[in-house]
């Protein structure tokens, strides 16, 4: 199905790896081909997306990325961008195929039975492509910040929250290669390597993006809201009886709880500023889920949508997630803004669809890799929650725990 839908320079591919997490609708989505398209950076680009999906409202598939806090709040992004997605961009597929209960439901525009059922043949054709055996790559990764000056980065940070600027800031480093790659192929091996709930590959031209993230930023069924932001990271062990105890670990680790109960609050304060007063709960708070690498630490906060409020209105306020920026937001923002070396772009955002009805499900993009294949740039970001009790070199391994799969997709 994905090999069809890639033909196409514009698609975007969903898929839960049978994690069934919260009131996901399907197996996996496909959306190939674009009718009509929404391309703009920050300035009023949420107002343009509500205009877009008013003026014919139907399925739309796209991303906001990171850089849409230039809008949401007085900010800027100065840093370089290698991969070069606008700021935000939604498609209305011509074609749509739902993978649910192993039937697969085609939709599109003007799309007839005979053509739908052509489609599906096509999609039944294709010769299924494991993901072919990892060899030593040939390129070597750079980053934009070494080891140096990352520990140095985060004891500044450290000061900053000593002297009470803020309470938890989430740091990231950049790693670059300049080559060429299959993006298609590199996602069949990540998928492979690390299925995750909310995985996706996006294609808009000539960029990429190949993601296995275990986040969702924000769902909307009905007037129902769920945001699921994970804080708190542990490896994985091989021997059940090893691993339960790193679960355990993790579970109750006070640095990790104190993390997750930041963001936690954070989230809520979020949702609250669109929700119904009084209907801002937490409906979980420090879940441990398993991942093929790493057990997570995963809290869930729901709300009503007030009806004075367009959906639009609640990715904003919303946006960018707090597991991606800390607390308080805006002063961590800047904080991010002046430690990082790489503007964030896609990275840190979010991809998803939103539906005719306006209800939407948007991850949050990590573990992921993005690729220019004009410019034949391939980057990964990865970070972790700095607080006053982070140890700078477990910040620094946990940033390499998280690089682990991408790395080993790659050959390296």
């Amino acid at each position: 199905m994905l090999s069809w839908g890639n033909r196409f320079n514009i698609c975007c591919f969903l898929d839960n790896n049978d994690y069934r997490l919260r009131g996901q609708r399907a197996e996996a989505l496909l959306a190939a081909d674009a009718v009509e398209q929404l391309q703009c950076n920050a300035g009023t680009a949420f107002e343009q997306l509500r205009a877009f999906h008013a003026a014919r409202p139907g399925w739309l598939f796209g991303h906001l990325g990171y850089d849409l806090k230039n809008e949401t709040e007085k900010l800027s992004s100065i840093h370089p961008d290698g991969i070069q997605f606008p700021d935000l961009f939604f498609f209305r597929p011509r074609y749509l195929l739902l993978l649910e209960q192993q039937q697969v439901l085609i939709s599109g525009e003007d799309l007839k039975e005979t053509a739908a059922r052509k489609i599906y043949e096509s999609c039944l054709a294709e010769p299924e492509t494991p993901p072919a055996a990892v060899t030593r790559a040939s390129f070597n990764l750079e980053a934009r910040m070494d080891e140096t000056y990352y520990l140095a980065a985060v004891r500044s940070l450290q000061e900053h929250i000593r002297k009470g600027d803020c309470y938890e800031v989430n740091f990231c480093r950049e790693q670059y290669a300049y080559t060429t790659i299959d993006p298609l192929l590199l996602f069949h091996r990540l998928n492979a390597l690390s299925p995750a709930p909310f995985a996706a590959y996006y294609r808009t031209g000539d960029k990429y993006l190949v993601c296995s993230s275990p986040e969702r930023f924000l769902r909307k069924e009905g007037s129902t809201l769920i945001s699921q932001p994970i804080k708190g990271t542990i490896t994985r062990a091989t021997d059940p009886a090893a691993d339960e105890l790193l679960r355990q670990e993790l579970l109750h680790n006070p640095k990790e709880r104190a993390e997750n109960v930041m963001i936690v609050d954070l989230v809520r304060n979020d949702l609250s500023k669109t929700a119904v007063q009084g209907t801002v709960h937490v409906d979980e708070l420090f879940g441990i889920y398993a991942f093929p690498q790493v057990h997570h630490m995963i809290s869930t906060v729901m709300a009503t949508l007030d009806e004075r409020f367009h959906f639009t209105d609640a990715i904003r306020e919303a946006f960018p997630m707090g597991s991606m920026t800390g607390a308080p937001k805006v002063r961590v923002m800047e904080l991010i803004e002046q430690y990082e070396r790489t503007k964030r772009g896609l990275f840190s955002g979010a991809v998803g669809y939103i539906t005719p009805e306006g209800n939407f499900d948007l991850n949050v993009v990590i573990r992921s890799m993005l690729y220019n294949a004009e410019h034949r740039y391939l980057s990964f970001q990865t970070g972790s929650a700095i607080t006053f009790n982070s140890t700078p070199e477990k910040e620094w391994e946990e940033c390499l725990l998280k690089a682990k799969a991408l790395k080993t997709a790659l050959g390296l």
